[in-house]
């Protein structure tokens, strides 16, 4: 028994965000059925690099998915898109605003078909404003929102992440709010429309960089890897690569200086508590660097451990999928698709005690599953 068994979700989206927010939902047991056009409208299944003539971008958001093949645009596959919103839960789509209620497919068309129904709509920027009929994209929303203007260098360019984490953090909220939306239906027996926004999610996610601005009048810049309000808070260089050191507190940076053999540092009036290491954060950062580069990575996370201050390497990418502790979290799947073979994935990170999270459906091919879903339907063509 999974949590969302019985929930069926009709996925008319492309690209990442509400796609990788479906394949959550499948996780957790829901029938997730991804509804494309017969041409294939999704641009993810084209960008390589490829296993087996597969995206490996669309495999990352698709798995324990199905694939129907429609063109709502004719008469006869709109029929059928509706017959299968009557015994559908969930209507998740990213067009642009405006789209599915000229195609005669908006919310209020869906739930006089089904009054259950929940339309969970994504876009750049909502239903309402000024931007609301542009498109979003997320290197353009990690502009906007100011994500870019306080990560990078301090003395280079505004920089995005190096992963699209407008859509993921999205993803999560397309989540959040269908599940909130299925509670809120297990009382009032009505579904409703959720309208969830890119630059909405990505400006709420700015935290302590918005409540600095909005509350002190404070406006974060660029810090390269150091932190706005912490120090010595940033990556250090060791004899033998790059490595974090997290000192959040004044009781750890008094057990830093004990583990650096720099026990006057603690009271030492320039750096005794955090406001004045912020303050004088250039001098102590050239004073550590010399003593870190004495020592290699390893050497020093046995001492991080041992004095119970955080820290860790930074990781390649293959160092990072590799590493002991993702291996001991059993976090790398396998699924084999008798057309392009094995496939591995990063596995949901959610671990319950009685949540039972399987991965039986491979990202399907296009249209995979057309016969078997649409072939029952009984619908007056």
């Amino acid at each position: 028994m999974r949590p969302l068994d019985g929930i069926r979700v009709l996925d008319l989206s492309r690209v990442y965000a509400a796609p990788a927010g479906s394949m959550l939902l499948a996780d957790l047991g829901a029938e997730v059925i991804r509804i494309e056009h017969p041409n294939g409208s999704d641009s993810m299944r084209e960008w390589g690099p490829f296993v087996n003539d597969q995206s490996t971008y669309y495999l990352c958001a698709n798995r324990n998915k199905k694939s129907i093949l429609l063109n709502l645009k004719k008469e006869e596959d709109k029929k059928k898109f509706l017959a299968l919103v009557e015994d559908a839960d969930v209507v998740l789509e990213n067009f642009k605003t405006g789209d599915m209620t000229r195609m005669g497919l908006g919310y209020e068309v869906l739930k006089k078909v089904n009054p259950r129904i929940i339309h969970c709509a994504v876009t750049g920027f909502g239903q309402t404003g000024s931007l609301a009929q542009e498109p979003g994209f997320d290197p353009v929303i990690q502009a906007m929102s100011g994500l870019m203007d306080v990560t990078g260098d301090p003395n280079g360019e505004a920089t995005k992440v190096g992963v699209p984490i407008a859509d993921i953090l999205t993803s999560n909220y397309v989540v959040i709010g269908i599940l909130a939306a299925l509670r809120l239906r297990d009382q009032t027996n009505e579904g409703q429309f959720i309208d969830l926004a890119l630059l909405d999610v990505q400006l709420s996610s700015l935290a302590n960089v918005s409540s600095a601005y909005l509350n002190a009048d404070f406006a974060s810049k660029r810090l390269g890897n150091k932190h706005n309000n912490v120090a010595p808070y940033q990556v250090f260089p060791c004899s033998d690569g790059p490595l974090m050191f997290c000192v959040g507190t004044d009781a750890q940076f008094e057990r830093f200086c004990q583990m650096i053999k720099r026990e006057e540092w603690a009271t030492d009036q320039r750096f005794k508590t955090n406001s004045a290491r912020k303050q004088n954060e250039q001098e102590l950062t050239e004073l550590l660097e010399e003593i870190t580069v004495t020592k290699t990575r390893d050497e020093w996370l046995t001492l991080l451990q041992q004095y119970k201050i955080p820290g860790g390497r930074v990781n390649t990418i293959a160092e990072a999928l590799e590493q002991p502790q993702a291996k001991a979290r059993d976090l790398i799947g396998e699924m084999e698709h008798p057309s392009y073979g094995r496939v591995k994935f990063v596995k949901n990170p959610l671990q319950h005690s009685g949540l039972n999270i399987s991965y039986d459906q491979a990202p399907p091919l296009l249209g995979e599953h057309t016969a078997d879903i649409i072939n029952p339907l009984k619908v007056n063509l």
